[in-house]
């Protein structure tokens, strides 16, 4: 089956399968969140990001294999309304921005720095700090060794645009300003984009619009 990146709250997980890593998506709550579940094709070991509602949903996609990790993208409560559930199930390390994981009401294992990597089985993930959304948000980078890299960017990039910022011009620019230098300028335009709401895209799909998302100031 081919991967689309189009999922709905009931409605099954699509799988985008790697050769080292095998990524699936699901669609939960009443804000329609996206949580990834990452598979190292290696080892087994499996890592979630965004533990976001519905636990049930979230363990039955986790089965019996567990998880060594969950990692909250942002403290925003939609993000981590089945986080306690998860880690109270599954005995996982809990990961989120430092800057973010006061406002988690989970108690965070290992606070995340820009550049930082967490590593599960053999698949290595870089943590993007991104501020603006909220003051600790992180984006993840997998860089694929035998493709074009995949980031999991939460809400700071969407189809179409930023992150929210509360129509606040300060905390605009702070946003557009690290999205535009830690994830367009690093990455090239084939680097698949997982966002926390809604359907995937690619950074050549947005690229080309930096200018006019800068002008309309959102």
């Amino acid at each position: 089956m081919t991967y689309s990146g189009t999922v709905r709250v009931g409605g099954p997980a699509d799988v985008h399968e790697l050769q080292d890593l095998m990524i699936s998506k699901v669609a939960v709550g009443p804000m329609d969140n996206n949580a990834y579940l990452l598979r190292c094709r290696a080892t087994d070991q499996q890592l979630l990001i965004d533990a976001a509602n519905e636990p049930e949903t979230l363990l039955r996609l986790i089965g019996d294999d567990g998880i060594t990790a969950v990692v909250t993208t942002h403290q925003h409560g939609d993000h981590w309304q089945a986080l306690a559930e998860v880690v109270g199930a599954t005995g996982a390390r809990t990961y989120a921005g430092r800057d973010d994981a006061a406002g988690i009401p989970v108690a965070t294992d290992v606070l995340v720095a820009d550049g930082d990597t967490i590593e599960f089985g053999r698949i290595s993930l870089t943590a993007r700090h991104l501020v603006g959304h909220t003051p600790g948000s992180i984006a993840l980078v997998y860089d694929d060794p035998h493709g074009h890299p995949h980031v999991f960017t939460g809400d700071c990039l969407f189809p179409g645009g930023v992150g929210n910022t509360r129509k606040d011009p300060d905390a605009f620019a702070s946003l557009i300003d690290d999205v535009e230098s830690k994830i367009f300028g690093p990455l090239p335009d084939e680097t698949w984009v997982y966002p926390g709401h809604g359907n995937d895209t690619s950074l050549g799909a947005e690229r080309p619009h930096l200018p006019e998302w800068r002008a309309r100031g959102w």
